[in-house]
C-alpha cells in the first residue's frame, strides 16, 4: 500500500453522510465495505486492528497498531506535529470496562517525531456502549450525549487538534468530538485523521444493505 495522505472532498464526501464542506478530513487508505478481511490489504489491516481479546488471531493486533503508527509517522511532518494536539476518538467501552480497547491511543503514541507528540484522551465516554453491528447509527447529537471533555486535559491545547480514528464511516463520531472540542476551545483548528475511509462499492454490485453498514 502506498503511503500518501488523501483528503475527503467532493468526489468522496457523499460516502460519509455527516460530513460537510467545512470538515477537513484526511485518510491513508480505503476500506471496501461489505468484503470483510478478504477485501484486500487495507481490510485485513483494519480487521486485525479491531480485534478484541479472545478473538482468533488476536496476536495480529499489536503488529497492526505498530503498522498504523509507522504509516502515519511517514506522512505527518515533525513541523506539523509540533503544532498539533492528537486526540483519539474514544472507544465504545470506558476504561473500567474489561473490554476497553485503547488501540487508537496506542497508535497515536506510536507516531514518531524528534519530540514526543502531544497525545491527549481529551474526550471520553460517560458509559460503555455497544459496538455498532447494523441497524441505527447514532447522529452526532446523540453521540454527544454520552461524551464529555476530560477537563484536566483541556488547558494549553495546541493550535491544531487532530482527531484520530481507524475508519471514517458516516463521520458521526468525528462530528460529535469536533463539536464538543470547539464548544470549549473555539480558537483551535480541528481536522480529522483516519487510517482508512470506508468506500461504498458501486450500487449496481450485489451488496446487501447489511454489508454496507459493516
Amino acid at each position: 500500500m502506498a503511503r500518501l495522505l488523501q483528503q475527503i472532498d467532493e468526489t468522496n464526501r457523499r460516502d460519509h453522510w455527516y460530513l460537510d464542506e467545512g470538515d477537513d478530513c484526511h485518510y491513508l487508505y480505503e476500506y471496501t465495505a461489505g468484503q470483510g478481511w478478504r477485501g484486500g490489504e487495507t481490510n485485513q489491516l483494519i480487521h486485525n486492528l479491531q480485534k478484541k481479546r479472545g478473538d482468533g488471531g488476536y496476536h495480529y493486533k499489536a503488529p497492526a497498531m505498530a503498522r498504523c503508527a509507522r504509516d502515519l509517522s511517514s506522512v505527518l511532518s515533525a513541523d506539523w506535529l509540533a503544532l498539533a494536539t492528537l486526540v483519539p476518538i474514544p472507544p465504545s467501552k470506558i476504561k473500567t470496562d474489561p473490554n476497553y480497547d485503547d488501540r487508537m491511543v496506542q497508535v497515536c503514541r506510536g507516531i514518531r517525531a524528534p519530540a514526543p507528540a502531544d497525545v491527549r484522551e481529551l474526550v471520553e465516554q460517560i458509559a460503555s456502549t455497544d459496538t455498532f453491528k447494523g441497524g441505527h447509527r447514532k447522529s452526532p447529537a446523540e453521540l454527544k450525549q454520552n461524551d464529555r471533555i476530560a477537563e484536566e486535559r483541556l488547558p494549553n491545547l495546541r493550535g491544531i487538534v487532530g482527531i484520530f480514528d481507524d475508519v471514517l464511516t458516516t463521520g458521526s463520531h468525528f462530528k460529535a468530538v469536533k463539536e464538543l472540542i470547539l464548544e470549549r476551545a473555539p480558537q483551535v483548528r480541528v481536522i480529522g485523521l483516519f487510517v482508512a475511509r470506508r468506500a461504498i462499492p458501486n450500487p449496481f454490485d450485489e451488496v446487501s444493505i447489511e454489508d454496507l453498514l459493516k
